[in-house]
């Protein structure tokens, strides 16, 4: 296998999988026309799917720092998909919490440990990392487009069509799990030692940092569709498209994250997008007309340039422990985010939807005062986990205890 074919077939697969976290947020206006559900009730949809992964993401994550276990990627990637797949089938509001849960478990057995193997497979490159994000910010972002085509042809009896992404990326998965496997069995059986200290303090501060990104980002993709809407005037295919530019602009952060942190440290790299975003959301909220769709990439771009940088911060802070990192950092911390979304809905629903989104515009200012506190791991041979320093060195069998 070629040396970067690794990194495309698991950003593809990435995107398979993160597909099915946009979808959630793309089906709820569908939910809210067909079963004439409140916007409070709707968004426990999608509180349904961040609740299982918020937990199941570290613990998946205390599993792969134990056991590496790639044959997780296809399986927890079918899995996500068969959820949606099924969540539209049934009017029962409890069934679809309960399908809508059983793709997020599906989302959150994934995540660790691709991450894991995505750092090894790109050599612990911070662009690499940045295109296996990218990924996911690109499934995110044909999420609505792929939900609104589906629900066009005969609305949410149609879901099942909704699974194709899932088998695509399970296909693809499939050879850099054998590639893993025939490296493991030519490789030594000693596990490499953790590549430095833990700085649990600075996790913890990185983690909250991440909570409050994520409350920013998934409060505006559950309710932006319906906001735009209502700002323009527009039908279902200007909240479409705003959903879409708030995915695309995901797409074009990630890439640009991993190529700045490149240049400068990943730190410095997050502050400055934190500080850009806290206006780009005050414009989203308060711009009037189209502008709304430029502060909306803008937001989106921001919100994602720390992303991958967030991923591997955690790991060098928890260098004995980066599958746990990996899981709170790309589980517990993101998902937490859904937990709010309730409350906004609620609020939405007694006030207005510009009411319930102006908090919002704090977000991203709460994680910049953390990102203040934060120091960038610099110690020579330290900035990578010991899987990967292994497999710098061409040990890639190598598993951090």
């Amino acid at each position: 296998m070629r040396r970067n074919t690794p990194i495309v077939l698991l950003s593809v697969g990435h995107a398979c999988v993160d597909i099915y976290q946009g979808s959630v947020a793309a089906l709820v206006p569908f939910f809210i026309a067909e079963r004439s559900y409140s916007l409070a009730v709707a968004s426990g949809i999608v509180l349904a799917a961040s609740l299982l992964s918020s937990v199941a993401q570290p613990l998946f994550g205390v599993l792969t720092d134990r056991w590496a276990m790639p044959w997780l990627l296809p399986v927890s990637t079918l899995l996500g998909g068969v959820g949606i797949a099924l969540s539209g089938l049934s009017g029962s509001y409890a069934l679809t919490l309960v399908f809508v849960a059983l793709s997020g478990i599906g989302v959150a057995a994934y995540h660790p440990e691709s991450a894991r193997v995505a750092r090894i497979a790109g050599r612990g490159s911070h662009r690499a990392m940045g295109w296996f994000s990218t990924g996911g910010t690109v499934g995110f972002a044909l999420a609505p487009l792929m939900v609104a085509a589906v629900m066009s042809v005969g609305g949410l009896r149609w879901t099942p069509l909704l699974v194709l992404p899932a088998l695509v990326g399970a296909a693809l998965c499939l050879p850099v799990v054998r590639a893993l496997q025939q490296r493991q069995a030519a490789g030594p059986r000693t596990t490499a030692p953790p590549a430095g200290s833990d700085d649990v303090a600075s996790f913890v501060r990185l983690s909250l940092a991440v909570v409050f990104r994520s409350i920013a980002f998934i409060g505006l993709s559950t309710f932006i569709s319906l906001y735009v809407r209502q700002r323009l005037g527009g039908g279902i295919a200007v909240g479409t498209a705003a959903l879409f530019v708030l995915y695309l602009g995901s797409t074009v952060g990630a890439v640009l994250g991993g190529s700045l942190a490149d240049r400068w440290d990943r730190v410095a790299v997050a502050r400055w997008s934190y500080l850009v975003t806290v206006a780009a959301v005050a414009g989203v909220v308060w711009a009037p007309g189209p502008a709304v769709f430029l502060f909306l990439a803008v937001t989106s771009a921001g919100l994602y340039v720390p992303f991958s940088l967030q991923v591997t911060l955690g790991q060098d802070y928890l260098p004995s422990r980066p599958g746990t990192a990996s899981g709170i950092t790309l589980g517990l911390t993101v998902s937490i985010g859904g937990l709010a979304s309730p409350a906004v809905g609620a609020l939405a629903d007694a006030t207005s939807l510009q009411t319930a989104l102006a908090p919002l515009v704090a977000m991203p200012l709460l994680s910049w005062l953390f990102f203040r506190t934060l120091p960038e791991p610099g110690l020579p041979g330290a900035d990578l986990p010991g899987a990967v320093a292994a497999a710098r060195s061409g040990s890639g069998a190598a598993k951090p205890g």
